[in-house]
């Protein structure tokens, strides 16, 4: 071997031979063998996965230190080096595809690696001498793939929610209702079946959605308490084989504080590393508030269809040119990109529905695809409701004269006219108006059905468009 080579190189052993290694490489042999196994997608660890497994790792060290089960500075140094990364280092390191091993043993020890070697470094001493640090045997004392990861799925997800979903509902919400308050005088046409229906007031569409919303952010606000239950202390099987005794509680205890989120030990532990439940209860939360928000977005781009040939009842806000060939086009792009993004949650939640149930008697090899899928899905969400709460809907305008009139044409009118003409005499004259072009109020007169001074009150389009107190 060359004076050059050995420069660039260090050697690592694992159970099956040697390898060179990078010498500026803080991963090592395993991840390695994993980068050469799965060239799949491309896609690396998401950020709040890699943050959620090192916030395990650095309680898990500081427990086994706490508990005289690793040495206190061996401790201390893994926990150092997780704060590192934490904190934007060696984020690079971090290089395994999404698509790997079972379980996620790969990325799994990919962290191991990283953090040994680092914390080797700040002992002083040389990457890859794991006789002092070694990334199975001290980084992963009393773990197993099958504890860390299902607890890091749950960990990455309440990030998740608590930094991109939750800020991002919390300002929709309030956007919505605050152009219930501005529209709430504004009367234009319901629309059933896409065809016309009773008036209703501007403001209570956005009052509902704002609704709507508030009522999905409860829900997965349900479904996140299940994620705060943690199987952390199951080693390889359910059975806490290596682990001291009081070693799980005090490793949830940890990461209570170092998320801000009160946490729980299972009662079960070979429960929660065999059932993805918790997970497909958070997906299927996303799914469901990623229905409504499709409705809200295809709503929008309805409502502000045109400007000359659509409904063009509000103005969205024009947030870049709409089109290479037309100018002066504007599109509602803002809606659209939300309803792709509502699309992708959905199949990510057919997925993990699918990845859940590909387990097999004590540990489910699937959890790197529910991993992936239920941080993005909770975090691509989030961002397109913020983003689309910030360039859309804090700025929406409506054209007052253009609902009215709607309103006022709307051949569902004559509904209001039933109690009063009857449904026969209401359909003939909704028929006529069609054909003729006459308003409903004029054949009404002429045919002498009501007086001027009933058609007055029974037509009142503020009264008609007011909800029930």
């Amino acid at each position: 071997m060359s004076e050059q080579s050995e420069l660039d190189y260090r050697i690592e052993r694992d159970s099956m031979g040697e390898r060179q290694i990078p010498a500026a490489a803080y991963y090592g042999i395993q991840t390695l063998r994993a980068t050469e196994n799965f060239p799949i997608s491309g896609l690396k660890p998401l950020p709040t996965y890699l943050d959620a497994c090192l916030l395990i790792k650095k309680a898990t060290a500081l427990a086994n230190g706490e508990l005289g089960c690793i040495p206190p500075e061996l401790s201390q140094a893994i926990a150092d080096a997780a704060d590192e990364i934490l904190n934007g280092a060696l984020r690079d390191q971090f290089v395994v595809d999404v698509y790997q091993a079972g379980a996620g043993t790969s990325h799994h020890m990919n962290v191991n690696e990283v953090l040994a070697n680092r914390a080797l470094e700040l002992l002083g001493d040389a990457k890859g001498n794991y006789q002092r640090i070694s990334p199975n045997d001290t980084v992963n004392y009393g773990q197993s793939t099958n504890d860390v990861i299902p607890t890091a799925i749950r960990i990455g997800g309440l990030l998740a929610l608590q930094h991109s979903l939750s800020p991002a509902l919390n300002e929709a919400i309030a956007a919505l209702e605050a152009k219930a308050v501005e529209f709430q005088d504004i009367v234009k046409s319901g629309r059933t079946h896409l065809q016309d229906a009773v008036p209703i007031r501007l403001g209570e569409s956005f009052r509902a959605w704002a609704y709507i919303l508030t009522e999905h952010r409860t829900r997965i606000e349900t479904a996140g308490k299940e994620l705060t239950v943690l199987g952390i202390g199951g080693s390889a099987a359910g059975t806490g084989l290596n682990t001291h005794p009081k070693y799980r509680d005090r490793v949830v205890k940890i990461l209570s504080e170092l998320i801000n989120i009160p946490l729980t030990p299972t009662p079960h532990l070979m429960a929660a590393m065999q059932s993805m439940a918790p997970f497909v209860s958070v997906s299927g939360a996303l799914r469901n508030l990623a229905t409504d928000c499709l409705k809200i977005s295809h709503d929008l781009r309805l409502m502000d269809s045109g400007p000359k040939t659509g409904l063009k009842e509000i103005q969205l806000p024009p947030v870049q040119p709409g089109s290479s060939i037309m100018p002066g086009k504007y599109n509602p792009v803002m809606a659209e990109m939300t309803s792709m993004v509502c699309f992708q949650v959905m199949g990510y939640d057919s997925a993990i529905a699918l990845a859940a149930q590909g387990g097999q008697l004590e540990l489910n090899v699937m959890m790197p695809l529910i991993a992936y899928n239920l941080i993005h899905s909770i975090e691509i969400l989030g961002h397109a409701i913020g983003a689309l709460s910030q360039f859309c809907l804090q700025g929406i305008t409506c054209d007052r004269t253009r609902c009215e009139h709607y309103a006022e044409g709307s051949l569902a009118l004559v509904t209001a006219l039933n109690p009063h003409i009857g449904y026969l005499n209401a359909a003939s004259v909704a028929k006529e108006s069609l054909e003729t072009g006459k308003s409903l109020r004029q054949i009404v007169l002429e045919r002498g059905l009501m007086t001027s001074e009933q058609l007055a009150e029974v037509l009142d389009l503020q009264k008609m468009s007011a909800l029930p107190h």
